[in-house]
């Protein structure tokens, strides 16, 4: 039984549609890695007394959910992609919390997360969300009423529909709640046809008969790393990835290791074979001409590719690189905190990251992401700069 302070997940699928695909990619290529996780509080949040005992009863309570007929169907028929062996698993599949260490020094929060990669992928997304529905609980936040969440969200669509753009919600990681979530995408259902494509959370992309969207992360990058070295991170992270969904799925995420670096790997294979990239820091404007002239040198139409945008969007910032990117290459745009939590106090600026990895028969070896933005950094300093050294990344 959970408390008011403790709010409680109804459905396994709530969750990143991305950790369900790298999940298979893992179990098919990775089955014997180790993984280790570590919540960051970038926002420097104070968290009130007892908040990590209500996160800890929260977490606990994950290991009752499991995956339903209706969902494993709607899967099946959704996601051809993902293959009958491993949604059996899925269906098998229960969280461990043992696998969770969560501490509270005073104010100061600690989330550690450990286990065989398959299975300890599937915490990062639910566990920050939790984190911030039970700050909002907790400190007494006050926000907008449902008609107003609604309302606030009709109109952030039409915006959208009338630049022309295409968007899907992203925003599950740092939503003010469940409830509000719901109240979002109900909103973009009804108000968004034309523009609203799908969301990156598969629950909710279940009930509002909408796509599930996503592909893969920086920690699929930052593994490969500790497996292959840096060097070949980013190429054999794209070659595995075509192992498993042989042309699905086919955005490729560019910013684990600065652009920069990214595009001398992403060569004119994959540059054919992927569908486009996502950018998630950096410029985007000139983002989006790296990515035209990579294209245009290769002879590959950028017409005929699409860069999806997802950092720290909203309206202002989209049409700014709608109106820029025009007639020179697809475009669509990943809207994730801008929709799921802007409902009166400010969102919270927390993210739960990979910090070391383990192949299988191999050492921990610390992992890191050098972002376009030195503030999304994230690893040891040490690793950092050797990081730097290996793919000669000038400041």
């Amino acid at each position: 039984m959970h408390t008011p302070l403790s709010p409680a997940f109804t459905s396994i699928l709530d969750n990143d549609f991305y950790k369900f695909t790298m999940q298979q990619g893992v179990i098919r290529l990775f089955p014997g890695a180790k993984a280790r996780y570590q919540f960051i509080n970038r926002g420097k949040h104070l968290f009130p007394e007892g908040f990590s005992q209500a996160l800890r009863v929260a977490v606990d309570a994950m290991a009752q959910l499991k995956l339903s007929k209706e969902e494993k169907h709607f899967l099946q028929i959704t996601c051809p992609y993902l293959d009958p062996v491993y949604l059996d698993f899925l269906e098998g599949y229960r969280y461990n919390p043992e696998e969770v260490r969560i501490e509270q020094h005073g104010e100061q929060l600690e989330v550690h997360i450990e286990g065989l990669w398959y299975r300890s992928i599937l915490w990062e997304v639910p566990i920050m969300s939790l984190i911030c529905e039970l700050y909002y609980t907790m400190t007494g936040a006050v926000r907008i009423s449902n008609e107003e969440v609604m309302e606030v969200t009709r109109k952030k669509i039409e915006k959208y529909k009338s630049l022309g753009v295409t968007v899907a919600e992203f925003g599950t990681r740092r939503r003010y709640s469940y409830q509000v979530h719901r109240l979002v995408l109900q909103a973009l259902k009804e108000h968004g046809e034309g523009s609203f494509i799908g969301t990156s959370n598969v629950h909710m992309a279940m009930l509002y008969q909408t796509k599930p969207i996503g592909t893969h992360a920086h920690e699929w990058f930052m593994f490969h790393a500790a497996r292959y070295g840096f060097k070949m991170a980013n190429a054999t992270g794209l070659e595995n990835w075509v192992r498993v969904y042989r042309g699905d799925l086919g955005i490729a995420l560019s910013d684990t290791y600065t652009t920069e670096v990214f595009f001398k790997q992403f060569d004119k294979m994959f540059s054919k074979l992927f569908d486009g990239v996502r950018h998630d820091s950096g410029d985007p404007l000139q983002f989006a001409d790296q990515v035209i002239g990579h294209y245009n040198k290769l002879g590959i139409d950028p017409k005929t590719k699409v860069i999806i945008f997802s950092d720290g969007l909203n309206y202002d910032k989209a049409a700014r690189i709608a109106r820029y990117c025009h007639g020179k290459i697809g475009l669509s745009f990943g809207i994730g905190t801008n929709f799921t939590n802007d409902v009166g106090p400010g969102a919270m600026n927390i993210v739960i990251k990979m910090t070391q990895a383990q192949p299988q028969d191999g050492e921990w070896t610390d992992v890191v992401k050098l972002s376009d933005e030195h503030g999304k950094y994230t690893g040891s300093e040490k690793m950092i700069g050797l990081a730097k050294t290996i793919l000669e990344i000038k400041e």
